[in-house]
């Protein structure tokens, strides 16, 4: 194992830096895209070439409603609760399912390395709406599943795949001495795992992790399709209801907009604290 790792060092570094990169530009790339787009829009509708009569006071009843009780949660943000409910709980299950592909890719066991090569090459060439739709109308009806937990493991099986790289890589990065002392002290390759390499690991892990809940976040949207209430459907149904299209829809961004922007600034701030030795 230890010779393996030593060669994989500097290929698993770059792996991570190639993975955020390529990331951090696909981001970027969207940003620009949908700044763009507003710009546009704006521009098309300042000019006149959209005729379009505003009613932003008509918004806030959806984000905060008045009640003979108080405010409570409008429908907005009743959708968003169940966007980080969603979110939050795959995180957890990306995480585990991972690290498990992750260790059976660094596993010597042919077995445990075909399955996770399998698991790799159908998840990351298939669409995640494809996935989903297969685990609702498919799986579901055999399993018994609700809505909600088909959601959580089309989105954790998805995200999965790209985390195992991201840990795959940082193990692969930690110092081919780390392990010979190890070894040296008696301990096994679980405890080498648990005590040594994994602690160091977390620190090149976290950064691009973070980054990977930010896209998480983003693509359950796609839960919408199967009549999840999220925060997307929320906002579809109420543009449906009251034809508020543009007033909702730029709601709905400005709010996955916060969400992820305090997310990847989280990211900066761990990338930061984060000193990788190279």
């Amino acid at each position: 194992m230890p010779w393996r790792v030593d060669i994989g060092a500097k290929k698993g570094l770059k792996s991570i830096q190639i993975h955020t990169r390529f990331r951090s530009n696909a981001l970027e790339a969207v940003k620009i895209l949908a700044a763009g787009s507003l710009l546009i829009i704006a521009v098309a509708l300042l000019t006149g070439r959209i005729s379009y009569s505003w009613h932003w006071h008509r918004v806030p009843q959806y984000i905060l409603e008045q009640t003979e009780n108080g405010l409570k949660p409008g429908l907005l943000l009743q959708g968003l609760g169940v966007t980080l409910a969603i979110s939050g709980i795959s995180v957890v299950f990306t995480f585990v399912i991972g690290l498990t592909t992750a260790l059976f890719r660094l596993s010597n066991s042919i077995i445990a390395n075909s399955i996770a090569r399998i698991y790799l090459e159908l998840i990351r060439n298939t669409p995640l709406l494809i996935q989903i739709f297969f685990i609702y109308f498919v799986v579901s009806p055999i399993l018994g599943m609700s809505r909600f937990t088909s959601a959580v493991i089309a989105l954790s099986l998805f995200e999965g795949a790209y985390t195992s790289e991201i840990i795959r890589g940082s193990i692969l990065a930690i110092r081919r001495g780390q392990w010979e002392s190890a070894y040296s002290l008696g301990l096994s390759t679980a405890d080498t795992y648990r005590f040594v390499v994994l602690p160091q690991a977390i620190r090149i892990i976290i950064p691009p992790l973070t980054s990977q809940g930010v896209s998480l976040i983003k693509d359950s949207a796609l839960v919408s399709t199967i009549a999840i209430f999220d925060l997307t459907m929320r906002g579809s149904a109420i543009v449906a209801e009251t034809f508020l299209t543009f007033e909702i829809w730029f709601t709905v961004a400005a709010i996955y907009l916060i969400v992820t922007a305090a997310l990847s600034a989280l990211a900066k701030a761990f990338e930061k604290r984060a000193k990788v030795a190279v």
